[in-house]
């Protein structure tokens, strides 16, 4: 029976090829697909990893601060998450943002001029481009959930502005880690009572009331127009470590 190793992988009858890996590297001649494969994807994704890690390995104590992209400058929620990075600076933490425009700008605004680190960890999208000018620490990704392991891994705890659906998606992913237990001592405040009051409600009415989540998962958030207070839980948190 005819089988070939190539590395860890096995190839049998039919499905051995007729070239090698160091062969198919050095042939300038052959055709240039090989890099939109997925073991080479796996490398890209790798090196996001890396790149990640080794730049904020020291960062310290961060707080990730997400919102709406949308959100104008001169709406108040703008200022208010300008406030909000200014004030994690003041309380000793790093502030981690997506790196776009809107809140993250605003966020990332606050915090550099506050003289504290201000980070962007920005996504390749179809409808955004680069970092904001407020971002003293960047990096753009490639793939989502090597920018998601990023902001879980480096922050200690979410606040969460007005936002659309990459905001909810980073909220409830915070709800699942804690609720799972993958993260500890990890506050989450939800800043706009107005905006997040039908989603609470919702959770409380709905999906509590249905069993599906139970009481003490309505926990895991406070709800608040005060930038004091979300700074206060997150040094709350903080200390608790």
């Amino acid at each position: 029976m005819r089988a070939k190793f190539k590395g860890p992988v096995v190839q049998r009858r039919n499905q051995v090829d007729e070239s090698t890996t160091d062969a198919r590297l050095l042939d300038t001649r052959g055709a240039s697909d090989w890099v939109h494969t997925d073991p080479w994807r796996v490398l890209r994704i790798q090196a996001e990893f890396v790149e990640g890690f080794g730049a904020l390995a020291e960062l310290g104590p961060a707080i990730a601060v997400f919102g709406s992209a949308r959100t104008p400058v001169d709406h108040p929620m703008y200022a208010l998450a300008e406030q909000l990075g200014h004030r994690l600076v003041e309380a000793g933490f790093a502030v981690i943002t997506g790196g776009g425009p809107g809140a993250m700008e605003a966020a990332n605004k606050g915090a550099s001029e506050a003289g504290g680190v201000s980070v962007g960890l920005g996504i390749e999208l179809p409808f955004e481009s680069g970092l904001n000018d407020w971002a003293d620490v960047g990096i753009n990704f490639r793939y989502f959930f090597a920018r998601k392991t990023m902001f879980v891994k480096y922050s200690q705890g979410y606040v969460v502005l007005p936002g659309g659906f990459g905001t909810l998606d980073e909220l409830f992913e915070a709800f699942t880690l804690a609720q799972t237990g993958k993260v500890t001592h990890f506050p989450v405040a939800l800043v706009g009572v107005d905006y997040w009051s039908g989603l609470v409600d919702w959770l409380r009415d709905t999906v509590l009331a249905d069993g599906k989540i139970s009481e003490q998962d309505l926990d895991m958030f406070v709800l608040t127009d005060d930038v004091d207070e979300a700074v206060s839980l997150m040094v709350a948190a903080r200390d608790e470590v």
